[in-house]
């Protein structure tokens, strides 16, 4: 806040407590290694300029390269001689008038990297973004995935992913809402599990219906095709 007073007087002091809810998703692979990065701005105005898209590029490459473990971490780092990210997020905050940060990132230095990006306005920069890593080099059936969590928005990898304490608060509710519809109560045991169930095939990617052939989930067409998803990560702008 203080650099922004120097730069750029009163007005750009105030930037720092504005809320940053436009902006983008950026991509990145660095040989075996991939970042996915959400930089944020306060309007589509800034988010969809070249100056602020180029940060984001510059930022994702970044985080591709130096893998840094946190955000905090990332805006210590040099991006080059004298300009730290955070420098650089400065000097773009009282540039373009704007609260310009990085909210989070994700990257992946294992296995084989595939990423996806999609836009909902085409006059805007790319507001979803899908990272995913294989154990095989399959980029066609990588690229689908990805596809297919830019869309169906997976919480969890599979079943096992989910913390226990979800499943038991996701059981309670299941439970109770069939004792409110009057359900039979030798009947609740079979009815709960539907539902939980029914939450696995919501929340965990190996579980959904696959959004190409609903006909099979996505671990069956991964099964099919030989390649296992070892993780994922997936940014939607203002969102999670």
């Amino acid at each position: 806040e203080e650099i922004l007073r120097i730069k750029s007087g009163n007005k750009a002091s105030k930037v720092a407590g504005r809320t940053a809810a436009e902006g983008t998703v950026a991509v990145a692979i660095d040989g075996g290694r991939g970042a996915l990065v959400e930089v944020n701005c306060e309007t589509d105005f800034v988010a969809k300029t070249p100056a602020f898209q180029q940060i984001a590029a510059e930022v994702s490459a970044f985080v591709a390269a130096k893998q840094p473990g946190d955000v905090t971490e990332l805006l210590g780092l040099e991006l080059k001689a004298d300009q730290t990210i955070q420098q650089l997020l400065d000097e773009a905050n009282a540039s373009m008038g704007e609260k310009i940060e990085i909210r989070r990132f994700e990257r992946f230095a294992d296995g084989f990297i595939t990423v996806y990006l999609h836009k909902h306005d085409p006059a805007l920069p790319p507001s979803v973004g899908a990272l995913v890593e294989t154990d095989v080099d399959n980029e066609e059936v990588a690229k689908n995935v990805a596809q297919h969590i830019a869309a169906m928005s997976p919480l969890y990898l599979s079943r096992e992913d989910v913390p226990e304490e979800v499943v038991a608060n996701e059981r309670r509710i299941a439970e109770e809402t069939a004792r409110e519809e009057g359900k039979p109560e030798q009947a609740l045991p079979k009815i709960v599990e539907g539902r939980v169930n029914g939450f696995f095939k919501d929340v965990c990617l190996l579980d959904q219906p696959w959004a190409r052939d609903n006909k099979k989930t996505i671990g069956a067409y991964l099964k099919e095709s030989g390649v296992t998803v070892t993780r994922f990560a997936r940014f939607k702008v203002g969102q999670g």
